[in-house]
C-alpha cells in the first residue's frame, strides 16, 4: 500500500502561490450555563472575520485523536501536516530552539515553569504568579552563576517569557523522554522524573541528573517570592523530523512572539522572523514580507492565555483585538488563508482540552458555506466537517492548486 505522504508528494506541483495559516492559540471553546450558553467566540464582536465567512468553508479540527487532549507541540505539529502520534517532540526542545539555543547532538532539554511551594514543597501555584519576564531573567541568571556544571554534564540555563524558561543538559550519555517533575495541578508536592523506558540506561543517568538540578537549585530559590521553586516538562532530546519546505515544497516562515511557538516552527525548517511583538506588528511584517516566502505561519497566544486563567471576557477581548488587527493581514491578501487554533482551550476548563477546533478556510476554489460567522456552532455546519488537523496543510495546498490530478 502506498504511503499517503510518498503520494501527496508525487502529485505536488510547485505554484507562485501564497498560503497563510493564522493559529489563535487555544480559540477552540464550549458553549455553557454559566457563559450564556455562548462562546468567546460567539460573544465577541468580529466584523472582519463574520466578513471573510462569506467567500469561506468552515469545519472542525481533531488535533490528535478522539478524547485526547494535546499539548502545544502535538498540536501545532498536526498543523504543519506532521502527524502528532509519529512525530513525538519534547517540549523543551521546542522551547529551547525558539530561545536560540544551538543544540547539539544529544542535549536534553527541559522547558520549566518558576512556581510557589509552600514550607513543605506543596505547589501552591504553578506559575508563580505569571512573574514578569525582568524576574524571570534575574532568577536565570542567579540559578546560572551558581549551577554551571553537575558533575561532567554542562548546565545551560535561559530566561524566557515571563515564568517560564529552560535548562539544557550538554555531556556525555544523557537521552529522554523522561517524566514530567510537574505535577499539573496545585496542592501536590513535585514528582521525582523516571525513565519512560525503564531499560535505557542513558535515561536512569538523565533522570538523576535532573535530581541532583533540584537539589542544586532549590535552595538557591528558598527565599524568592513568589517563584521560591520550579516544575519541569518535556524533557527530551531533538529528533529527527523531515523539513516543511522538502516535505510541501513551499518556502515558509513563521510570526510568532513566544520562544517556544518560534522552536516549533525553526524545528522543522521555517525561517524564525524576529522583531513583532503585537499581532498587529506581525501582520505588518508578513506585509514586508509578502514576496520572500511561500507560507507564512502566524502565531496568536491571547486566546489560550486567557482561557487557561478561566476568563471569558480576557478571551473574547482577544479576539475581538485580533478581528481589529485583521485588515492589514488582507492589505494583501493571500491566495489561501486559513484561520483556526492548535486546540481549544474552554473558559470552564481553564486549560486545553479534547474538544475539536473550528477552521476557517478560503481562496478563490473554497466555495462559501453561507455562514454568517466563525464560530463553533457555524463550524459544525461547514462543508469541511471534522477531520484530522493533519491534513488541513495538504486542504491548503489542494486550494493552491498544487496538487496534480490521482490516477488516469
Amino acid at each position: 500500500m502506498k504511503n499517503l505522504n510518498s503520494l501527496y508528494s508525487e502529485l505536488t506541483l510547485k505554484t507562485k502561490s501564497k498560503l497563510v495559516l493564522v493559529v489563535l492559540d487555544g480559540v477552540g471553546d464550549i458553549a455553557t450555563r454559566s457563559q450564556g450558553y455562548l462562546t468567546p467566540l460567539e460573544a465577541a464582536s468580529t466584523p472582519n472575520l463574520d466578513a471573510l465567512t462569506q467567500d469561506a468553508a468552515q469545519g472542525r479540527l481533531t488535533p490528535v485523536a478522539p478524547g485526547i487532549t494535546p499539548g502545544s507541540g502535538p498540536g501545532h505539529l498536526g498543523l504543519f501536516g506532521y502527524d502528532p502520534l509519529e512525530f513525538e517532540v519534547g517540549r523543551g526542545v521546542i522551547e529551547a530552539l525558539g530561545l536560540g539555543v544551538e543544540l547539539k547532538a544529544g542535549d536534553v532539554c527541559a522547558r520549566a515553569n518558576f512556581a510557589t511551594l509552600d514550607a513543605k514543597g506543596i505547589v501552591t501555584d504553578r506559575r508563580a504568579g505569571r512573574i514578569p519576564t525582568e524576574t524571570c531573567e534575574k532568577l536565570c541568571a542567579k540559578l546560572a552563576a551558581k549551577i554551571k556544571k553537575i558533575g561532567d554534564t554542562q548546565v545551560i540555563i535561559k530566561a524566557g517569557k515571563e515564568h517560564r524558561f529552560v535548562v539544557v543538559f550538554r555531556g556525555k550519555g544523557l537521552e529522554g523522554p523522561l517524566t514530567d517533575a510537574d505535577p499539573n495541578r496545585e496542592g501536590f508536592a513535585i514528582p521525582t522524573v523516571k525513565p519512560r523506558d525503564a531499560k535505557s540506561a542513558k535515561q536512569k543517568k538523565t533522570a538523576k541528573l535532573v535530581a541532583d538540578f533540584y537539589q542544586a537549585a532549590l535552595p538557591i530559590l528558598a527565599k524568592e517570592k513568589p517563584a521560591n521553586g520550579f516544575l519541569m516538562r518535556g524533557i527530551a532530546h531533538q529528533p529527527e523530523i523531515p523539513s516543511f519546505e522538502e516535505r510541501y515544497k513551499l518556502k515558509a516562515a513563521a510570526l510568532a512572539v513566544y520562544p517556544m511557538y518560534k522552536g516549533l516552527s525553526q524545528l522543522v525548517g521555517m525561517a524564525k522572523i524576529e522583531g513583532p511583538q503585537t499581532i498587529e506588528e506581525q501582520f505588518q511584517r508578513y506585509l514586508a514580507e509578502h514576496d520572500n516566502y511561500d507560507f507564512f505561519f502566524i502565531h496568536y497566544k491571547y486566546t489560550d492565555k486567557a482561557g487557561e486563567d478561566g476568563n471569558f471576557e480576557a478571551k473574547k477581548k482577544a479576539i475581538e483585538d485580533f478581528d481589529a488587527a485583521l485588515p492589514i493581514l488582507l492589505e494583501k491578501r493571500p491566495d489561501v488563508l486559513a484561520i483556526t487554533g492548535d486546540h481549544s482551550t474552554p473558559v470552564a476548563v481553564h486549560g486545553h482540552s479534547w474538544h475539536p477546533q473550528p477552521v476557517l478556510l478560503t481562496s478563490k476554489y473554497s466555495g462559501s458555506d453561507k455562514l454568517d460567522r466563525f464560530t463553533e456552532t457555524g463550524a459544525n455546519l461547514g462543508s469541511l466537517g471534522l477531520f484530522d488537523a493533519k491534513y488541513l496543510i495538504r486542504l491548503m495546498q489542494a486550494n493552491a492548486l498544487m496538487f496534480d490530478k490521482f490516477g488516469a
